[in-house]
């Protein structure tokens, strides 16, 4: 739970918070009084400032006269002080022309996202593809291999291939799975996972064996967070030479398991940050006490996608020092600009 602060003392967090992030040194009354002409005494804002301390906000390093924020204190400035901004004209246009001039492909749109994102934001950078919210069933084939065993091909309407291997009770011709995959294709065709379950009791003993197993597939892949994982921008965690931090930070962006968690549980349950900005994204700091792995950094996350429909996920990891206000700005741009993409590509007859 945050205090709340008076207006002096926002006033003066946001200060320390930005004095931070720009030059990573602890900041002194005399200085925000010098720097800014806060028409207060230094006394007064070294009262405010030990205050801020006692709230949890700031902290002061014993070697230095100064204060310095907090993990608490970033979260404070995130969340009430980042006002809505946007990334100046020039930019916007610039990163409207290379996705314009960019392919109808999937993989170009994904590698270009996370370098615009990572050379924009100067952060490195993560975009997922598309996961569809509710997959649908478009086609199925039956395989044999040896014996009884019998290669399930699944493709969806996403054009996502899946596999699995089914052990029937008996060897068939391949002729014979043909017949029950054409049977299946025609029952099924365009329906959910669910709607498939709801039509097994009406079915023949293969065709219930193999349906519940496409069944089980689709669930699978409707219950996963995130498809492919594209990223860019690690030389941006370079912070000093043969920094361990941004040894770490790669390790990070690096292990699948950790990012999917990451993903899942933020934008299930972590409070957008909405501003005049227009959309809504999703800080992470210091990893708000869920992961340890990211006590020292920072994640920045918006969807992007059609509602209902296919959602995916762009993103920017730093430092918990990182520079919110751009990081914010251009998250949300580029998720907006993905999205506008995706609509147009698909068309809106496809979504009804």
């Amino acid at each position: 739970m945050m205090e709340e602060l008076t207006a002096r003392q926002e006033m003066i967090l946001g200060l320390v918070v930005r004095e931070y992030v720009e030059h990573r040194s602890p900041t002194g009354s005399g200085h925000l009084v010098s720097e800014y002409n806060l028409g207060i005494s230094a006394a007064t804002v070294r009262a405010e400032m030990a205050q801020l301390e006692d709230l949890g906000y700031l902290y002061h390093p014993h070697t230095s006269a100064g204060r310095a924020p907090t993990e608490l204190g970033y979260r404070y400035f995130v969340r009430r002080l980042v006002k809505g901004s946007e990334l100046p004209e020039h930019e916007r246009r610039m990163i409207r022309h290379q996705f314009h001039q960019a392919r109808l492909d999937m993989d170009q749109w994904m590698l270009l996202a996370a370098a615009v994102l990572a050379q924009t934001a100067q952060s490195a950078s993560l975009v997922t593809t598309p996961h569809m919210i509710r997959s649908r069933f478009k086609h199925v084939e039956l395989i044999a291999t040896q014996g009884r065993l019998v290669l399930l091909v699944l493709v969806l309407e996403s054009g996502q291939v899946l596999q699995q291997m089914l052990t029937l009770a008996q060897p068939l011709s391949q002729a014979e799975l043909s017949e029950y995959a054409d049977r299946i294709n025609q029952l099924c065709y365009g329906l959910s996972a669910i709607e498939i379950a709801s039509m097994l009791s009406g079915m023949a003993v293969l065709e219930n064996e193999v349906s519940t197993l496409i069944y089980d597939v689709m669930s699978r892949s409707d219950s996963q967070v995130t498809g492919k994982i594209y990223r860019d921008g690690l030389t941006h965690l370079v912070t000093t030479p043969d920094s361990e931090d941004t040894l770490h930070g790669v390790r990070i962006l690096e292990e699948k398991s950790l990012l999917e968690d990451v993903l899942d549980t933020s934008l299930r349950t972590t409070e957008p940050i909405r501003d005049t900005g227009g959309g809504s994204v999703q800080v992470v700091i210091a990893g708000e006490g869920k992961w340890e792995e990211l006590r020292d950094w920072s994640v920045v996350l918006a969807r992007y996608g059609l509602p209902d429909y296919a959602v995916g996920v762009v993103g920017l990891l730093g430092p918990t020092h990182m520079r919110y206000s751009r990081a914010i700005s251009t998250v949300r741009y580029v998720a907006g600009l993905m999205s506008g993409l995706m609509y147009r590509v698909l068309g809106a007859d496809e979504l009804n």
